[in-house]
């Protein structure tokens, strides 16, 4: 099974004339994915084979992050880069504290009630402000919305893709 990529920002531009790229990151740790000699993957948008690159320097600009690749000193070396996204591998992810969870580790539990009532399988995670809201297509196609709360979310286990939830009154 080829190994899963993780998106950490897409390259959105050139900046000067130097090979500096204009990344918009897609990562909650940008000061570990953009640190000098981290390494990169360039996932071109057209399909193409990823491309390993080193990250010689970076710094925040503009809720963007100026990235110079070891080796690429030409606005004409980046050029190209535009519109591609920026991965790393599932090995090089940062270990998150417990009770925190990667969207990629949460889609595709299968959601249980405190009372053993099926709900179905998480499908996708919203973002809208206080909280995460989990989305679980249920067995007859409904959607289901979970907020991520501690009197809601009572168990996660990614390693057996299970999820244990309490139903508040008004919730279904």
């Amino acid at each position: 099974m080829p190994q899963q990529l993780m998106n950490v920002g897409k390259i959105v531009n050139t900046h000067g004339i130097k090979g500096e790229i204009k990344v918009l990151p897609h990562t909650d740790f940008p000061e570990i994915r953009f640190a000098k000699d981290s390494e990169l993957l360039i996932v071109p948008a057209d399909g193409k084979a990823p491309l390993p690159v080193t990250v010689q320097s970076s710094r925040f600009h503009k809720n963007m992050y100026i990235v110079k690749l070891e080796g690429y000193e030409h606005i004409n070396e980046v050029e190209k880069f535009k519109g591609s996204m920026l991965k790393v591998t599932q090995d090089d992810l940062v270990e998150l504290p417990d009770d925190e969870y990667y969207f990629h580790q949460i889609v595709g539990c299968h959601v249980v009630t405190d009372e053993d009532k099926d709900l179905g399988v998480i499908t996708e995670i919203l973002t809208p402000g206080a909280n995460d809201v989990w989305v679980v297509k249920s067995s007859d196609g409904k959607s289901i919305l979970i907020p991520y709360i501690d009197d809601v979310v009572l168990d996660v286990n990614v390693k057996d893709k299970k999820v244990r939830v309490h139903l508040m009154e008004g919730l279904l």
